[in-house]
């Protein structure tokens, strides 16, 4: 046989041809020539299982019915290539690469070459997944010495927006007692406005922290909350990129208070936010396993009374030494337990994983994740890559994160990574390494960007209505149409609307709102506002704000009034946080 050539063709014609494979005997003729060069040079090196070869009726060597392939680096690759990478291969695990060779080829530790040829394969390294066990072992943060010195805290976000314009809850716990606070908050909420409920919430009731855990959260890596908790003297320790389970505390908080609101949708009546005092009372004195106790007793010593256990608690008179001596011994009962509850966990976790080193220097490859913001992403994502890279290791941080040195086209994105997100890299002299350019973000999920608004629909809940649109979402290989919130949209991509949607959606937006409260705002005087702040002035004409002496904005007026004074003396802006705590003590 000189060529053999295959054509595949559509069934409805014959004559419209899909593909075409051509075969030709070239294969064979490199073989049997680089035989023949090795038989008439080292015919008599041939050892062990080599000496069994004869010759077909082609004059091929054969051992055992099967080629064999002499020790001639360029045409074992090309062998390996053809099976590997071809079209008609498709990058094949090394199992089944070996089980496809071995029925026509033989050479010596043909297994082992195959596995180390899959193993540095390119392509296989950033698109397989790992069938392995996670690496990483169980790394538990430090217990604290006293109570509501080192914090935890994140967000709650997602929720159906209240008639007191709320939609988020921002969750906020002590890791010693585990007593915490739930506080109502709307996403849209600026920064100083969350730093004032800081310090109403968390400042004047427990005093100053000492540490904060939490994710890299856009608010909590802003300039202004780390100049604020700087000033504040307090250290923020934040996640590895990617890796929620470091703030672990947060997040089993989170999914309690998603249970808890949940019954409170089905068996009570009114919005979430009426409810959540009640669930954070009842978080609050609740048995947690951790202390072997409820928080509410870890903090204040004693067990809180309450309707299903009214005659239990009663009054007590303690004195200052058996007072002190009392909490002393509860703060370390606390202490024992925690210890042994996280050597617990290590038990739980550390069979299930694997601990894996890496060294200054090495290359790695990093995960992404083929989501679409914070919830899913198209067939794009799918079908791209699970590792990007490689990357240098520059330095190790703790025991199980490591800082790396990413291109310019990632520097938005944090560079220490916790082990789970890495995947040791193997060179070879082979590779070309091209940065493709995905784009990236800074929570390591792709992005895809909306083109069109196909359509538009109401959904009615059981008090409010919903505004949806159907949003189409393009790339050089797909397209994918997704419903999405059209006030979310309309925030993210004010272009997709005309001029007259974004009004209705701004006029919604002030009727959600109503009066705060019930009642009507009052201001001193209009004239205070000052020529920089005319959209206040605006808003303040077309909304339900009265204009008098006892005025609930006047204090906050003043406040704004002075920090734009202070801005204009040109006061670094690090001060600003100090500005706010004195002004919260003072009033």
């Amino acid at each position: 046989m000189e060529k053999l050539e295959i054509e595949i063709r559509t069934p409805e014609s014959a004559k419209d041809v899909i593909y075409t494979m051509t075969f030709q005997p070239e294969l064979l003729e490199k073989i049997r020539r680089h035989q023949e060069e090795i038989m008439s040079n080292e015919k008599d090196k041939l050892t062990g299982e080599e000496k069994g070869s004869q010759k077909d009726d082609k004059g091929i060597l054969r051992f055992s019915s099967r080629i064999w392939i002499p020790n001639v680096k360029e045409l074992k690759e090309e062998i390996l290539r053809e099976a590997h990478n071809a079209r008609y291969s498709i990058h094949p695990g090394s199992t089944k690469m070996y089980r496809d060779l071995r029925e026509n080829f033989w050479w010596p530790n043909m297994k082992k070459e195959i596995a180390e040829w899959v193993s540095k394969c390119y392509t296989c390294q950033r698109v397989k997944a790992e069938h392995q066990r996670p690496s990483g072992l169980l790394q538990p943060l430090d217990i604290p010495e006293w109570k509501w010195e080192h914090l935890a805290m994140d967000f709650v976000v997602g929720l159906p927006r209240t008639r007191a314009n709320h939609d988020a809850i921002w969750v906020i716990i002590d890791r010693l007692t585990k007593s915490a606070h739930f506080l109502p908050i709307n996403e849209r909420f600026s920064l100083d406005r969350l730093v004032h409920l800081y310090l109403k919430e968390i400042v004047v009731r427990h005093g100053v922290p000492v540490s904060i855990v939490s994710d890299r959260d856009p608010r909590f890596n802003s300039r202004f909350w780390k100049s604020f908790q700087e000033c504040l003297g307090t250290k923020l320790k934040m996640s590895t990129a990617y890796h929620p389970q470091t703030d672990g505390q947060s997040e089993r908080t989170i999914q309690t208070i998603e249970d808890m609101l949940r019954v409170c949708a089905l068996d009570f009546e009114g919005s979430w936010d009426e409810h959540l005092p009640l669930v954070e009372f009842s978080y609050n004195n609740s048995y947690h396993a951790s202390i072997g106790m409820p928080p509410y007793e870890a903090l204040y010593g004693r067990k809180c009374r309450s309707p299903i256990c009214w005659d239990e608690v009663g009054e007590r008179k303690i004195l200052g030494p058996e007072l002190i001596q009392q909490t002393k011994e509860k703060v370390e009962l606390i202490r024992k337990r925690l210890v042994a509850a996280q050597d617990r966990q290590r038990r739980y976790a550390d069979p299930t994983r694997r601990d894996l080193d890496f060294e200054i220097g090495d290359a790695v490859l990093l995960k992404i994740s083929p989501w679409k913001g914070l919830s899913r992403f198209g067939k794009k994502g799918k079908l791209s890559p699970r590792y990007v890279g490689p990357f240098e290791i520059l330095r190790r941080v703790g025991k199980v994160a490591y800082e790396l040195a990413l291109p310019p086209h990632m520097q938005h994105i944090h560079n220490v990574f916790h082990v789970s997100m890495l995947k040791r890299y193997l060179p070879d002299s082979n590779h070309v390494i091209e940065y493709e350019p995905i784009e990236i973000q800074p929570d390591l999920s792709f992005v895809e960007r909306p083109v069109q608004i196909l359509d538009r629909r109401e959904k009615v809940l059981r008090n409010k209505s919903v505004s949806l649109v159907r949003v189409l979402w393009r790339n050089p290989r797909v397209e994918e149409s997704t419903w999405e919130l059209e006030s979310e949209m309309l925030a993210k991509y004010p272009q997709l609307f005309s001029e007259r949607e974004r009004e209705r959606e701004r006029e919604r937006e002030r009727e959600s709102m109503g009066r705060i409260s019930g009642e009507a705002i009052m201001l001193p005087s209009l004239d205070v506002i000052t020529p920089d702040h005319q959209h206040l002035r605006d808003y303040i004409s077309r909304s339900n704000i009265n204009v008098g002496p006892k005025s609930i904005f006047m204090n906050f007026l003043r406040f704004t009034i002075c920090l734009k004074i202070v801005k204009k003396l040109e006061v670094k802006s690090v001060l600003l946080p100090l500005i706010y705590l004195l002004y919260a003590v003072h009033h």
